[in-house]
């Protein structure tokens, strides 16, 4: 087998050199950074019973955007030591040598400054405040924990649990009971979505490093269990929403069921310890977040017309 070396020799004869808006694509993460800007998006429409204020949602997503980049090219530069020896992640613009770590670091902390920045003037101070938490619990928490324990999981899912909520300050200036079972959704939807991806990249992480528990789980018992538990989780979290008044009773159905699906996949895992269930589960995760999301906004969209015309009669 060839090592780390040679193969990344290879990829760089192979490879032309990436445009600089792509290399920037690529440190930002775009496509990981989106998801964070729509469950951000969520969390503020969820949080405007009385009418959205575009102008302010557009700032919220800017920001938001930014300081997800922000996050994503700060840990690369951070890990790129690590990114070296995993094939994953041995393209990245750091380990591929396209980017020196200044540019990585002053591209990473221009999107903070300008990711707060949008969020305080645009929004308020308060979702700017979580957005910069947001920012420097992942970079100088969960990046270091990452080849410590396996729990630095648990932090990653912190957050990106709190993106909802810098949707939901901005829009309300305050966070109900409603925001913190959204996020509490995201927190727990994390768990099985990146465990499968750690299974089928076990050996990767293991070369990087890394404590994930798949690479410490060798027979993927705790790591499928685990799965399963929280998977389990997201059926009454869905209910919670509706028990709350924040969305109606068809979100409860269509959301149990969204979460039985992510279960019985769970428990195919679990049963299997294999990549290819472990690949199912991955994809139903990834099936499951816009689809949640999807059938929560229509919901309380249905909600604020039911009353509007309630209040019209």
């Amino acid at each position: 087998m060839k090592n780390t070396t040679a193969i990344k020799e290879e990829v760089q004869k192979l490879q032309i050199k990436p445009s600089l808006a792509s290399l920037y694509s690529e440190l930002a993460k775009i496509r990981l950074s989106l998801l964070v800007v729509v469950t951000a998006g969520a969390g503020f429409i969820l949080a405007s019973p009385l009418g959205i204020d575009w102008l302010a949602l557009l700032w919220t997503l800017l920001g938001t955007t930014a300081c997800a980049g922000s996050a994503a090219a700060l840990n690369q530069l951070a890990e790129q030591s690590r990114d070296e020896k995993m094939r994953r992640t041995l393209t990245r613009p750091l380990p591929a040598g396209h980017v020196s770590k200044a540019h990585a670091f002053v591209f990473g902390v221009l999107l903070a400054y300008f990711g707060v920045a949008i969020l305080s003037f645009g929004a308020n101070i308060e979702a700017a405040g979580i957005a910069l938490l947001t920012i420097l619990i992942y970079v100088l928490v969960y990046t270091p924990l990452k080849p410590i324990t396996s729990f630095n999981t648990l932090v990653g899912a912190v957050v990106g649990g709190l993106p909802p909520l810098i949707g939901w300050v901005a829009a309300s200036g305050t966070i109900e009971v409603g925001g913190w079972i959204l996020a509490g959704i995201l927190f727990i939807w994390q768990i099985p979505h990146f465990l499968a991806l750690a299974w089928m990249y076990r050996e990767d992480y293991e070369r990087g490093g890394f404590k994930m528990l798949p690479a410490l789980d060798k027979s993927g018992e705790l790591t499928a269990r685990v799965s399963v538990m929280t998977s389990l989780c997201l059926i009454p979290l869905a209910l919670f929403m509706t028990v709350v008044g924040t969305t109606g009773i068809f979100f409860a159905i269509a959301g149990s069921i969204l979460g039985a699906f992510m279960t019985m996949r769970s428990i195919t895992f679990w049963r299997n310890r294999d990549d290819a269930s472990a690949r199912r589960l991955f994809f139903a995760s990834i099936i499951y977040l816009p689809l949640i999301i999807v059938v929560m906004l229509i919901d309380r969209e249905t909600i604020q017309w039911i009353e509007l015309g309630t209040s019209n009669v």
